[in-house]
């Protein structure tokens, strides 16, 4: 195979999906400049009533079954932070990016007092220190892949649109 070949093939496999692991993978284009240009209103992502063991649980199983990664949005409603992360994540090209390469659960934390089981299971003791707070999980071995940056999003909003692509496409490859 010629150079350029090769080269070629490495392009397209990144571009359509099927670089191998380790690869460098680029967030899409969100194609918005500002959070002003969101849907309105934003979403309200965290159910409230439901059963966070579980959907964690389920959303884990999908993973495995799916081979992506298991991505864990500890938040609430009341967040205008986390209510940005959701909208930004709804915009067509990071919506295709992410459910390509994520299983999304979201999990109500209340005002703090509520599912803190759920970020104890990956090493976080404590009260929280922001959110939205996102644990990227590799499922298989239900590892935590973002030690140390679970709380980069907590001020979403001083983002931008585009940044927030960028921090969730650093996890995949």
């Amino acid at each position: 195979m010629r150079p350029h070949t090769a080269l070629f093939a490495m392009v397209a496999a990144v571009v359509l999906g099927t670089a191998p692991a380790g690869a460098a993978v680029r967030a899409p284009q969100v194609g918005i400049a500002s959070f002003d240009q969101l849907a309105q209103p934003l979403p309200l992502p965290y159910d409230t009533h439901a059963d966070a063991n579980r959907a964690v649980t389920e959303a884990r199983q999908r993973a495995m079954a799916q081979h992506k990664l298991l991505l864990i949005d500890l938040g609430g409603n009341w967040c205008l932070d986390c209510r940005i992360l959701a909208g930004t994540i709804e915009t067509p090209r990071l919506k295709a990016f992410v459910e390509a390469h994520y299983e999304v659960v979201t999990v109500d934390i209340g005002r703090f007092d509520k599912n803190g089981q759920i970020a104890a299971r990956y090493g976080i003791k404590g009260r929280l220190e922001g959110v939205p707070a996102l644990l990227v999980v590799e499922p298989r071995g239900n590892t935590l892949v973002n030690q140390g940056h679970i709380f980069a999003l907590a001020d979403a909003r001083s983002m931008s649109p585009q940044a927030l692509a960028d921090w969730l496409a650093n996890w995949v490859g």
